[in-house]
């Protein structure tokens, strides 16, 4: 079965930057779509990017747009989040998801998650 562990999550200042690694394990990635999920508190999860199995469709929400770049090494099994000029908003528990081929926009869509890496941005 396969299995997601996020990692490289922590604490930023406003302008700052992370990168997420969703790394797989138990099944080959390369079968799958992976895509990133962010729940903040109080609201509810919302889907943050998308990239399909061979990585040659992806997608971001309009609130990440020119600042998070998505991206996926298969040999590593690993997919990784760009986020740059990072925003208090941006403030949340990040998951990765993995589904097959292509992405979707629906996290009930998703087979399998990671348990999440928090993500916060303060001065």
């Amino acid at each position: 079965q396969l299995q997601l562990v996020e990692s490289g999550g922590g604490l930023v200042q406003p302008g700052g930057s992370l990168r997420l690694s969703c790394t797989a394990s138990g099944f080959p990635l390369d079968y799958y779509a992976i895509g990133w999920f962010r729940q903040a508190p109080g609201k509810e999860r919302a889907g943050v990017s998308c990239i399909s199995s061979s990585g040659t469709s992806a997608n971001l929400a309009d609130s990440v747009k020119g600042r998070f770049f998505i991206s996926r090494d298969n040999a590593k099994n690993t997919v990784y989040l760009q986020m740059d000029s990072l925003k208090p908003e941006d403030t949340a528990v990040y998951y990765c998801a993995a589904r097959g081929l292509i992405c979707s926009g629906y996290g009930s869509s998703y087979d399998y998650w990671g348990r999440g890496t928090q993500v916060t941005v303060s001065s």
